[in-house]
């Protein structure tokens, strides 16, 4: 139950010693945030894997994403949820349905590039699994959570934000000693302000 619907993946989902729901800092969970629309490539193999290429081309397009930010994957199959077999690839439940799960997810690649360069304070994304359907080892999952960077799954209504400008308020069911926990996250859209001249 703690990992159904929009969720939170805690780091001791995934790393020994590191922090239960609880104990993950407010701080990790709200601040600038920003969205890397990966839907073209993503919606033509559903298993893609987002790459390194993806967040620095998105750095070129948009500039340099600023360190300690909660960073969101629009992979486009948001759209299908709650549609079983287009979401997760396939219509099966329980364990027969493991072999034949299809959606995106985060490289290690890039998951190893965000905790080195000190980018990302939570990672988001619009799939069940910060891993891709097929992976059979969830490196991603260790990565990211292996250096406390908590993860996002099944993130609604990306397509509604812009890609940068935005803020985040992502705000866990306060589990004791919790590998994850139901979601809520909400959006603060900055305006610019005109100043009367």
């Amino acid at each position: 139950p703690e990992h159904g619907g929009t969720h939170l993946d805690a780091p001791i989902h995934f790393a020994k010693g590191k922090q239960t729901v609880d104990q993950i800092p407010l701080s990790h969970l709200t601040g600038k945030a920003i969205v890397i629309d990966v839907s073209e490539k993503a919606l033509k193999d559903r298993d893609y894997r987002i790459s390194v290429g993806d967040i620095e081309a998105w750095e070129k397009a948009n500039g340099t994403i600023p360190d300690s930010c909660i960073i969101l994957f629009r992979t486009g199959y948001g759209q299908f949820y709650p549609n079983r077999e287009k979401y997760f690839g396939s219509a099966l439940t329980g364990e027969k349905a493991i072999p034949e799960l299809h959606f995106p997810g985060i490289s290690p690649e890039a998951a190893a590039w965000l905790v080195k360069t000190k980018k990302a304070k939570a990672v988001g994304l619009d799939t069940p699994s910060m891993d891709y359907g097929q992976s059979k080892d969830f490196k991603t999952h260790q990565i990211l959570l292996g250096a406390n960077i908590p993860g996002f799954e099944n993130v609604a209504h990306l397509d509604q934000l812009p890609l940068k400008g935005f803020e985040i308020m992502a705000l866990p069911m306060k589990i004791g000693g919790g590998s994850g926990a139901p979601l809520r996250i909400a959006a603060s859209v900055m305006e610019e302000l005109e100043i009367p001249q």
